[in-house]
C-alpha cells in the first residue's frame, strides 16, 4: 500500500492542502502568548497578618501557632512554612500540581475563619490570603517620587489609588506598596509631664480611641422634606487633636497639646524607601499563578497614563525595572535563532544534493512543518516562550531527516532513468515505513517526559509536546507534500548536463564513499575489536554519567539582581537605613544597572532590607548578570554594619520560602536547644565551605531585648495586673493604633507612642507610670517590675508546624549543584551532627535532588519506549537492540562535550541527552530497514545485506546527522539574551551526533551481523531449520 500515491497523482489537493495547515499557524502564530517558560506554577497561596508592636515571640505563638493548626487540616499540602517578625506574620501554603488552586483558596478561607477564635482580640484585621508564590520575582516594579511631597503623601497615592487600581488588571496577582506608611496623626506623648498632671498612657488611649466614631445618626424628616443628620465624629488632621481634653489638675482642663507633640506624620516612621539614592514609594507588581508575563505587563502600561491622571501632577510615576524587555530580547533572540538554524538546514541539503530544485523541496517542507505547528501549539494552550521555540529550532534537524529520505531516494531511482512520477510514487513507498519508524520511534523518546512527576515534567511538558506535533506534521508532509514535489520538481539530468563545481562535489563524495567501502570492508572482517569498542563505549558512557558535574537549571541571565541586606541581630533602624543607603550609592555606580530599588525597614525584621537592581539590556552592559554581580561583591562586602547578600533573578524559582540566596538546606529538631546550638554552627562550618558564596542564615535569635520580670504580689497590692502593665508598655512603645480615621478612599489611623527620646535605651522604662485601682494614684513602673538585659529571636521560622533554620547560600562559578550537594553531606559527617536535628534540602535544592533521583530512571525508560516501538514495527527482538546499538557513543559524545565545555548536566542538558535517542537511532534504522528489504526482497545473506545498506544509505546518513548538527549549532553558538539557558541543549546534541556520525557507521553492520549469528544459533538450538536466501525473482 502506498500512502503517498493519491497526494502524488493530485498536487493541486496537495498544494491548498499544504498551504491551509501553513495559514492555520501563520494565524495561530499571532494569538500566542509570549512568555519566558511555559506557564507552570505551583499552587500556593501565602496567609498574612499584622499585629504592630508585637514581638516574633508573641506573633509565632498567638498568630502563627493557631493558623498553622486550622491550616494544617488542609488536604493536598506539600509544605507549609511560616516567617513571624515583629508585628508580622507570613503562612506560605505550596500544594500539590494537581490541586485545584481556587478551591485550595475556599480551604484556606475556612481554616482563617476556625482560626478567627483563637487569634488575639486585638488583632487589627483578619488574616488574608493571596494566591501568589513569595519567591517569584516581580514583573514590574513602579517608583513615585515628588520634590514637595512627603513619604507618607507619596504612599498614601500609592495605597490608595495605584494598589487598588493594578489589583484589579487582569494577571496582576500582588501589588506590594513598600518605602514608607500610611499617613497618620501621631501623638508622641512625654510621659515625665504627663505623670506631672496625675494622668496615665492608658487615660491618653482611652481618651483618643473614643474620638472618632463614624456612627449612623439617622435622620430628620416631616410631611414635606427631610435631611440627613451628620457631625464633626471625625477627626483627621493633628491640630484638631492637640486641644483635646485629656483630663483635669487643679481644675484646670490638660490639653493633649500640653502633654504630647501631635503631628501630622505616618503610622510607621521606621519604614525608608529608595530609587537610585532618592527617597521613593514603590509599588512592586507580581503576576498571578499561570498569567501570562507580557500581556499582564502590557495591560500595566496601558494603565499608567489614567493612573498619572489621577495623582497630584508633582508626583513623578515611573516604570524603573520591567521584567518584559529580557524576555523580549530573550524570544527575539530564539526566533532569529531558529531562522539561522532552518536556514543551515537548508544550506546542508543543497551541499549533497547541488541541486536547486531538490532544495527546493525541503526549503518548502521545513517551514511548513515548523509553522504548522503554531496551529496545535494554539489549540494546547502554550505560549511562545524559550522552550517551546528551543524545540522548534531543534526540530528543524529532526524535520528535514523526513524530507531528505525520500528525496535521496526518489533521486536515486531518477538517476537509473526512471521517469519523475514514477520514481516518485516508488521512492516514496519504498521509504514510507522507513519514515514512518523513524518519526514514530523518536515521538516515543518523549513519552517519559509526558509522563514526568513534579514541576521538571510540567515544565518540560510543552517542550515534548512541542516537538513531537512538528515532527508528525513533517511525517505527514514528507509522505504527502515531498513526494508530491518531487514528481514535479526533480527530473532525471545526464552526468554531462552537470557544471564543473557538481561534478568536483561528486569526485569529492564518491571518494569518501570509497574510503568508507573500505574501512566497512575491513571493520566486518574483525568484529571482534569493534565490539570490544563498543562495550568500553558503554562502560564509559555509564562512568561519565555518573561523574560528570551535575546541576539543576542554567544560570540565566534575565537582567535582574536581588538580594537583601542583613545587619547585626541589634541593629536600629536608623544604622539599617544608613547600610541600605551606602549599598545603593555602590550599586547605582556599576554603568551596567540601570536603576537601583531599596528598602528598610518596613514589615520584615528590624535589621534587615531588601534590594531590587534593574540591568541595562545585555546588548548594552555586553557583560551578564553574574559577572555584575562579581564584580559588585568586593565593593559590596566594605558596606559598613550589614552584610549584602546578591544573587541573579531567575525565571524558575521553586519553594515558597523567600531567601537571600539561590539554593535553600533546612534543618529542623524536635527541641529548641538543638537549633539554637546547631544553627549557628552549621552556618560558620558552611562559610568555610570552599565554593560556597552568600552563605546567610534565617536563624536570628541574639537579638537585643529589654526583658521585664513582673513583681505579681507587688502589683497585687496596688490593684495591678499583668494586662495593664502590658497595655501600658504597648501604648509606650508599640506605635499602637488607637484611633481610625475614615475617609472616601481609604482608613487612617491615630498612632500613639512615647516621645522619640523616651526609646533611646532602656532608661525609659524608669518614666512609665501605673494607674493603681486600689488608690487612684500613679505607680512607677519600677516599683512592681524588674528590668533586665537579654537576647530574643527578632524572626522566628517554622515549617510544617515545627521551629526550622534554613541556611541558603550561592555557588561560585565552576562549583557544580552535585558537588555541593556532596560537599554538605560530608559537613555533616565530619562536624558529628546529631540523629536529632532532620536536614533536608528545600526548594531549588529539593527539585534538584528530586531530578537526580529520577534521570537515571528517564533515561531507561526513554531507551524501553524506544525499544518496544521498534520491536512493534519490525516484529523482532533482535533489530531494535541493533538500532540502539548506536546510542552509547552518542551518550559518550554529549558528555565528554559537556565535560569539556565546563557545562554541568543540568536538566536542559538531560534533555539532549534524551533527544540524542531519537536521533543517533535513526542511523540504525536506515542501515537496518534497508538490509532487511535486502533479505527479503533479493535474497542477500545479512552480511552482503548490511554491506549493502551502509553503501546505500551512507549519503542520507550523512545529510541527516550533518542537518540536525547544523540545527543545533547555532543554539551553541548563540551570545543574545536567554543563549546560557539554550547553550547546554546545544553542546550536548553537537557533541553526541559528532562522536556517534563516525562510530554507529561501523558498530552498527557489526552489532547486526552478531546477532543474526546468535540467531541462527538460537534457532539451531531450539531444532528449527536455517533461513534459506534466495534470489527473489523478478
Amino acid at each position: 500500500m502506498n500512502l503517498s500515491a493519491p497526494f502524488v497523482r493530485r498536487p493541486v489537493a496537495t498544494s491548498l492542502l499544504t498551504a491551509a495547515v501553513a495559514l492555520a499557524g501563520a494565524i495561530a502564530f499571532r494569538f500566542l502568548p509570549v512568555a519566558p517558560l511555559p506557564q507552570v506554577d505551583f499552587p500556593t497561596i501565602t496567609v498574612g497578618a499584622s499585629l504592630p508592636g508585637a514581638s516574633p515571640e508573641i506573633m509565632a505563638s498567638s498568630v502563627a501557632a493557631p493558623l498553622e493548626r486550622q491550616l494544617g487540616h488542609i488536604a493536598g499540602v506539600n509544605e507549609m512554612t511560616s516567617a513571624s517578625y515583629f508585628g508580622t506574620t507570613a503562612v506560605t501554603l505550596q500544594f500539590d500540581l494537581n490541586r485545584d488552586i481556587n478551591g485550595a483558596a475556599r480551604d484556606v478561607q475556612a481554616a482563617i475563619n476556625a482560626a478567627r477564635a483563637y487569634l488575639p482580640a486585638n488583632l487589627p484585621s483578619n488574616p488574608s490570603y493571596r494566591k501568589v508564590n513569595p519567591a517569584d520575582s516581580p514583573v514590574m516594579i513602579l517608583a513615585l517620587t515628588s520634590p514637595i511631597h512627603t513619604r507618607g503623601q507619596l504612599y498614601d497615592a500609592a495605597s490608595s489609588i495605584i494598589q487598588q487600581s493594578l489589583s484589579q488588571v487582569q494577571g496582576v496577582g500582588q501589588v506590594n506598596v513598600g518605602g514608607s506608611s500610611l499617613p497618620g496623626v501621631r501623638v508622641d506623648v512625654n510621659p515625665t509631664k504627663l505623670n506631672s498632671f496625675g494622668l496615665s498612657l492608658e487615660d491618653v488611649r482611652t481618651m483618643l480611641s473614643k474620638q472618632n466614631a463614624n456612627s449612623p445618626k439617622g435622620f430628620l424628616a416631616d410631611n414635606s422634606s427631610s435631611a440627613e443628620l451628620n457631625a464633626n465624629d471625625q477627626l483627621l488632621k493633628a491640630a484638631d487633636y492637640q486641644p483635646l481634653i485629656v483630663g483635669y489638675r487643679g481644675g484646670s482642663a490638660v490639653k493633649l497639646e500640653d502633654v504630647a507633640n501631635v503631628q501630622d506624620s505616618v503610622e510607621n516612621v521606621r519604614a525608608a524607601g529608595f530609587v537610585n539614592g532618592k527617597p521613593s514609594v514603590l509599588c512592586i507588581i507580581f503576576r498571578q499563578p499561570g498569567a501570562n508575563i507580557i500581556e499582564t505587563v502590557d495591560r500595566i502600561q496601558q494603565a499608567l497614563p489614567a493612573l498619572r491622571a489621577s495623582i497630584p501632577s508633582a508626583i513623578d510615576l515611573r516604570v524603573v525595572m520591567d521584567r518584559t524587555t529580557t524576555i523580549r530580547a530573550s524570544v527575539r533572540d530564539v526566533e532569529i535563532t531558529l531562522g539561522i538554524a532552518i536556514s543551515l538546514v537548508i544550506l546542508v541539503v543543497f551541499i549533497f544534493l547541488r541541486n536547486v530544485r531538490a532544495t527546493l523541496i525541503p526549503s518548502v517542507a521545513v517551514p511548513v512543518s515548523l509553522v504548522g505547528t503554531f496551529g496545535i501549539m494554539y489549540l494546547c494552550g502554550y505560549s511562545i516562550d524559550n522552550l517551546s521555540l528551543m524545540a522548534l529550532t531543534i526540530s528543524t534537524g529532526f524535520v528535514v531527516d523526513d524530507a531528505i529520505v525520500v528525496i535521496e531516494n526518489v533521486s536515486r531511482y531518477l538517476e537509473q532513468g526512471m521517469p519523475p512520477m514514477e520514481a516518485a510514487l516508488k521512492g516514496a513507498s519504498e521509504v514510507g515505513f522507513t519514515v514512518l519508524s523513524i518519526s514514530l520511534s523518536l515521538i516515543a523518546v518523549f513519552i517519559p517526559l509526558l509522563l514526568m512527576p513534579g514541576i521538571v515534567g510540567r515544565l518540560f511538558r510543552e517542550f515534548a509536546v512541542t516537538l513531537s506535533v512538528a515532527i508528525l506534521v513533517s511525517l505527514a508532509v514528507s509522505l504527502t507534500t515531498t513526494p508530491m514535489m518531487c514528481s514535479r520538481l526533480l527530473k532525471h539530468e545526464r552526468p554531462e548536463d552537470h557544471g564543473r563545481l557538481y561534478r568536483a562535489s561528486e569526485r569529492v563524495f564518491a571518494w569518501i564513499l570509497r574510503q568508507y567501502e573500505r574501512s566497512l570492508a575491513r571493520v566486518l572482517k574483525h568484529p571482534i575489536i569493534t565490539i570490544i569498542v563498543l562495550l568500553g563505549t558503554i562502560v564509559m558512557s555509564v562512568v561519565l554519567f555518573v561523574t560528570v558535574p551535575k546541576g539543576f537549571f542554567p544560570q540565566q541571565d534575565n537582567g535582574t539582581i536581588f538580594g537583601g541586606l542583613q545587619g547585626s541581630q541589634d541593629a536600629s533602624f536608623q544604622a539599617m537605613q544608613t547600610a541600605v543607603a551606602s549599598a545603593v550609592n555602590i550599586i547605582k555606580t556599576n554603568p551596567a544597572v540601570a536603576n537601583v530599588m531599596a528598602f528598610s525597614g518596613g514589615q520584615g525584621a528590624a535589621n534587615g532590607g531588601f534590594c531590587y537592581v534593574g540591568l541595562r539590556p545585555l546588548s548594552e552592559r555586553k557583560i551578564s548578570a553574574s559577572e555584575v554581580l562579581n564584580r559588585l561583591r568586593p565593593k559590596l562586602n566594605a558596606v559598613p554594619g550589614a552584610s549584602v547578600f546578591m544573587q541573579a533573578g531567575q525565571d524558575l524559582r521553586i519553594g515558597g520560602r523567600m531567601s537571600q540566596a539561590q539554593y535553600q538546606y533546612t534543618i529542623q529538631s524536635e527541641t529548641l536547644s538543638d537549633l539554637t546550638e546547631w544553627g549557628p554552627r552549621l552556618l560558620q562550618e558552611m562559610r568555610k565551605m570552599q565554593g560556597f558564596t552568600d552563605v546567610n542564615s534565617d536563624q536570628q535569635n541574639n537579638g537585643l531585648q529589654a526583658s521585664l520580670t513582673y513583681d505579681r504580689q507587688t502589683a497585687a497590692r496596688y490593684g495591678i495586673n499583668p494586662a495593664v502593665i502590658d497595655n501600658t508598655l504597648y501604648d509606650a512603645f508599640g506605635q499602637r493604633q488607637v484611633g481610625t480615621m475614615f475617609t472616601g478612599l481609604n482608613q487612617y489611623h491615630v498612632v500613639m507612642e512615647v516621645d522619640p527620646k523616651f526609646l533611646q535605651d532602656p532608661h525609659g522604662l524608669n518614666d512609665i507610670y501605673l494607674r493603681s485601682t486600689n488608690s487612684g494614684h500613679l505607680v512607677p513602673l519600677s516599683a512592681v517590675a524588674r528590668y533586665r538585659p537579654t537576647t530574643a529571636a527578632i524572626s522566628v521560622n517554622h515549617q510544617g508546624q515545627f521551629p526550622a533554620v534554613t541556611l541558603s547560600f550561592n555557588l561560585a562559578p565552576g562549583i557544580a549543584l552535585s558537588e555541593a550537594q556532596k560537599r554538605i553531606a560530608q559537613m555533616e559527617q565530619r562536624i558529628g551532627m546529631p540523629s536529632s536535628i532532620h536536614s533536608t534540602p528545600s526548594g531549588t535544592l529539593q527539585a534538584f535532588q528530586e531530578t537526580q533521583a529520577s534521570m537515571w530512571i528517564l533515561v531507561l525508560t526513554a531507551l524501553l519506549t524506544v525499544y518496544i516501538i521498534l520491536g512493534i514495527l519490525y516484529e523482532s527482538y533482535m533489530h531494535p537492540i541493533t538500532i540502539l546499538s548506536t546510542l552509547p557513543s552518542a551518550g559518550v559524545g554529549a558528555l565528554l562535550a559537556l565535560m569539556f565545555s565546563n557545562t554541568d548536566l543540568s536538566i536542559i542538558a538531560a534533555i539532549g541527552l534524551v533527544l540524542l535517542i531519537g536521533i543517533v537511532k535513526k542511523n540504525g534504522i536506515l542501515m537496518v530497514d534497508f538490509a532487511i528489504a535486502a533479505e527479503r526482497e533479493q535474497g542477500l545473506r545479512p552480511s552482503e545485506a548490511i554491506y549493502q545498506a551502509c553503501l546505500l544509505r551512507f549519503r542520507p546518513i550523512l545529510m541527516t546527522t550533518m542537518a540536525a548538527t547544523f540545527g543545533a549549532l547555532p543554539l551553541v553558538t548563540g551570545l543574545g539574551a536567554g543563549s546560557e539557558l539554550r547553550r547546554p541543549l546545544g553542546i550536548a546534541i553537537v557533541g553526541g551526533l559528532l562522536l556517534s556520525q563516525v562510530m554507529t557507521l561501523y558498530t552498527t553492520p557489526v552489532v547486526y551481523l552478531v546477532l543474526d549469528r546468535l540467531r541462527l544459533r538460537w534457532r539451531a538450538w531450539r531444532g528449527l531449520p536455517a533461513p534459506v536466501h534466495q534470489p527473489a525473482t523478478a
